[in-house]
């Protein structure tokens, strides 16, 4: 078994998808004084394994649909270059999907038909973001998956499964790390516009075209210091926390000034930088939430 390709399959890089919405959720809840650790772990482990078997699934369903080439301008995809079997590929994805179900059972335990309910449209997302008879990826979904699966459904529903119930500043929370986490998949889509064009696979970018998915990047990283500033406008969030939050805001601009003016193969090093925006946004909202409480 090669190591190296393995980690190809899985992507690493796009783990702050999963990790920032879990650690935010997990957070909001701690300072609304309720929290467990064991839901706290469980969460991050489920998420962190439904991500991995999403990064399969699409491995593993593009190079069956003949989605991805030898014409490709981002990172090998081990299936399609025959680095590993398309087999192997799929039955990691299998137990990836199966491992996070299990983990989940303990949540569902917790919270309920609510939380399985959650579980099974989770699954089911991660099955039909590549594959089946509508593949969400390929009919200008993506980045709609990522705002519902990564942002409100991650930080929602791990923060009802911690407290019971929801509020509106989760609700808005979860939103901006929904919109970061559909600015990844649209640094992704806007890379593959030409190849994916080519191949049938009608994404979002495709659909608007690269003028416009750059006006869109934009938006989407930076609409988040907006719904936080006017959180606290209204009372619903201390000013330590968008203070802290915004720190962020620099490197979100950076970002959308680099995305303008790059294309191709070009915007790889920008994907990964785009999840590290996420994964800092993640960390310093989540840090500023407990440090309010104590000012």
């Amino acid at each position: 078994m090669n190591i190296k390709y393995w980690v190809m399959a899985i992507r690493p890089h796009t783990l702050p998808a999963a990790i920032g919405p879990l650690l935010l959720g997990n957070m909001l809840a701690y300072t609304h004084g309720h929290f467990s650790l064991w839901i706290g772990v469980s969460s991050m482990l489920c998420a962190i394994l439904l991500q991995v078997g999403v990064n399969l699934a699409n491995d593993y369903f593009d190079a069956k649909n003949g989605v991805d080439t030898d014409e490709r301008l981002g990172p090998t995809r081990v299936t399609q270059s025959g680095l590993l079997s398309a087999n192997a590929v799929r039955n990691a994805m299998i137990g990836s999907l199966t491992a996070a179900v299990l983990v989940g059972l303990y949540l569902i335990f917790v919270g309920g038909w609510p939380v399985l309910a959650m579980a099974v449209f989770a699954v089911t997302g991660a099955l039909c973001y590549s594959g089946g008879p509508y593949p969400m990826a390929s009919h200008g979904l993506g980045e709609v998956a990522a705002f519902i699966f990564f942002g409100l459904l991650a930080v929602v529903g791990v923060y009802y499964i911690q407290v019971g119930h929801t509020t509106l500043s989760a609700w808005l929370l979860a939103s901006t790390l929904g919109l970061f986490n559909a600015a990844i998949m649209l640094v992704n889509n806007t890379r593959d516009i030409t190849t994916d064009a080519q191949a049938g696979k009608h994404t979002l970018a495709v659909r608007i075209g690269q003028h416009n998915a750059r006006l869109l990047y934009r938006a989407l990283v930076m609409l988040p210091f907006l719904i936080l500033t006017l959180m606290w406008l209204l009372g619903g969030l201390p000013g330590m926390v968008v203070l802290l939050a915004g720190c962020a805001f620099p490197m979100a601009r950076l970002l959308a000034g680099k995305f303008a003016q790059t294309e191709g193969a070009a915007l790889n090093p920008l994907l990964g930088r785009t999840a590290q925006l996420t994964l800092l946004y993640s960390v310093l909202l989540s840090a500023g939430l407990p440090l309010a409480q104590l000012a």
